[in-house]
């Protein structure tokens, strides 16, 4: 079942279960996906699908950040629920030792040595991690090893 398929199937169970926040996460999830559809002229894959909802992802995050610097408690509840509803689509997450496995291995696979050697590691290790992992924190993992 393709990822789109699985929000319409999703979609109908939370409108015959009357859960509205996740009627609503649900839908801005596919709205988000039907723009990029328009954008790019072409149906997506799942892959792409992904890449959209970890984008919904990250603005909540940091709408999440907002709240909690306002002190707004209704608000961050909401929030941490409709995070939770759109990380349900995403793959699951690696662990930090995971990635940092990959990144030895793309660091071994590209010869890396130096910082400067930075953007080959990633070119090489982003379609491995994609969607699986935070593009920062893979970064910053990188440029700690390349930096030793």
């Amino acid at each position: 079942m393709s990822l789109e398929e699985r929000l319409a199937d999703e979609m109908r169970s939370a409108l015959r279960s009357r859960d509205t926040l996740r009627l609503s996460v649900i839908r801005m999830a596919r709205a988000a996906v039907k723009n990029k559809e328009i954008e790019e002229r072409k149906k997506l894959d799942d892959s792409t699908i992904v890449k959209v909802i970890s984008g919904l992802v990250k603005k909540g995050e940091e709408s999440l950040v907002h709240f909690q610097q306002a002190s707004r408690i209704e608000l961050i509840e909401k929030q941490e629920k409709e995070l939770e509803i759109l990380r349900s689509f995403l793959p699951q997450q690696l662990s930090k030792d995971k990635i940092l496995t990959l990144v030895d291995e793309a660091i071994k696979e590209t010869n890396a040595l130096e910082m400067k050697d930075l953007g080959k590691v990633m070119k090489s290790l982003m379609p491995k991690i994609s969607g699986r992992a935070d593009g920062k924190v893979v970064n910053q993992m990188v440029r700690e090893k390349l930096s030793r």
